[in-house]
Formats: C-alpha cells, sequence, structure tokens
C-alpha cells in the first residue's frame, strides 16, 4: 500500500514535469523545421527549380545515422542536429541546404531515375564536390542569400585533412579557394559589401587562407585564365 501511495504521489509531481519537456522540445522541433522549410523554398522557389524536394530536421548525429543506413533517403534533403547546432543565421543555414538540394537535382537528372549522374558523382567526387560548391553560390544569390556564409559554415564544419590525393573530397581549404574565387570573379559586389568581415570564421578564413588568396590576386592582376593549384 506505501508503494502504491509513493507512485502515485511520484507520478503526480513529476509527470507534469516530464510533460512539459516533452512539450517544449517538440515545439522547439517544430520551429526548427519550420525555420528549414522556409529557407529551403526560398531556394527552390527563387532557383525555379521544378523538383519536388522534401526537408526533414532529425535530432540524430549524422554519423550515428550513417553508421546504421549505407545511404540517406533519396529526394529528401536531411538536416541532422550536430550539423544544425553549426548554424548561426540563415545565410548559413541556406549555405547548408543549398549544397544539399544540389544532390537531390542529380538524383532527378539523366536516365535510370539519375542512377547514372549518381554513378559519375561516385566516380569524379572532387570535381562534383567543387561544382557543388559554385552552384550553391548560385543557388544562394538569387535567393537573396550572402554566399560568404558558404565559407563560414564549411570552415567550422569540416576539418582539414593531412592531404587529398588519395582521399574522397578535397582539402577544405582548396575547397573554399575556390568558392572565394568564384565569389570574386562573378558576384565581386559581394565582397565590395562584406557583411561577413567582422565574424569570426570569416576571418580566420582570411588568416589560412594568405598564400591562396596571393595566388588569385595575382591571377587577377595578370589576367590569367589558367587554373590555380591552390593548397
Amino acid at each position: 500500500m506505501k508503494i502504491k501511495i509513493f507512485f502515485i504521489l511520484f507520478g503526480m509531481l513529476f509527470l507534469p514535469v516530464f510533460a512539459n519537456e516533452i512539450e517544449n522540445e517538440l515545439s522547439k522541433n517544430n520551429s526548427i523545421q519550420t525555420r528549414i522549410n522556409n529557407v529551403g523554398l526560398d531556394i527552390l522557389n527563387h532557383n525555379k527549380i521544378p523538383k519536388r524536394v522534401v526537408f526533414a530536421y532529425n535530432e540524430t548525429d549524422k554519423k550515428r545515422m550513417l553508421d546504421i543506413y549505407n545511404e540517406l533517403t533519396k529526394r529528401q534533403v536531411v538536416v541532422y542536429g550536430d550539423l544544425y547546432s553549426a548554424v548561426e543565421d540563415d545565410n548559413e543555414l541556406a549555405a547548408m541546404l543549398a549544397r544539399e538540394i544540389m544532390l537531390v537535382i542529380k538524383s532527378y537528372n539523366g536516365i535510370w531515375g539519375g542512377r547514372i549522374d549518381a554513378l559519375q558523382i561516385a566516380a569524379s567526387p572532387k570535381k562534383f564536390e567543387i561544382a557543388a560548391d559554385k552552384r550553391a553560390v548560385d543557388f544562394m544569390i538569387n535567393a537573396g542569400y550572402n554566399p560568404l556564409a558558404l565559407i563560414t559554415y564549411i570552415n567550422k564544419t569540416c576539418p582539414q585533412k593531412r592531404n587529398d590525393k588519395i582521399a574522397r573530397s578535397n582539402l577544405t581549404s582548396k575547397r573554399l579557394a575556390r568558392i572565394y574565387e568564384y565569389i570574386t570573379y562573378k558576384y565581386p559586389q559581394v565582397l565590395e559589401n562584406n557583411e561577413y568581415l567582422n565574424n569570426k570564421y570569416y576571418q580566420n578564413f582570411l588568416l589560412t587562407s594568405i598564400k591562396n588568396r596571393a595566388m588569385l590576386k595575382e591571377k587577377i592582376n595578370t589576367k590569367s585564365t589558367k587554373e590555380l593549384k591552390y593548397e
């Protein structure tokens, strides 16, 4: 009888607390999902992308999910909690989503439901990575977002490998240099009115890309068309 009374009292005291925590968590997740949908649809609509894309927020850590599932759901952009936590503003969220949207678009292209394009990506992942970064910049500009956020987001979420000779992805420093070069040539007004000059991650990029940006400056001054070999 005493045990029964104890559990009744326990439920009366703590169940409302648990219920409030669950309600707060659901409210938070709904708010994040709404934000992701708004930014994602901005990119799709302003770029006139005639493909259906679903956006989903998942609190689970991405690495753990990838250990369980060999591939992510096709034609769906899944934003994982660990990556979302690095987002500081809607520009950075747009940067994340723009690259993922590029992958979804590829799944629609070509014959056999995009399987040929998927094989091409698998065969040349470094080449596609650079192309996807550049297309993400275009997507962001067209939707009214600042593409420099792609630099800050990648700078904070992609570690620098020792080298990329046998890796399937480019060195982060090379990716950032090519994004910066693309913006410099195609969207110089973004750098002229740089909103990210005081951003710590952008300042860190400037500090760690001195040699690469010097090469770019030389290329511009000499009006060279040669592809630079960034470090």
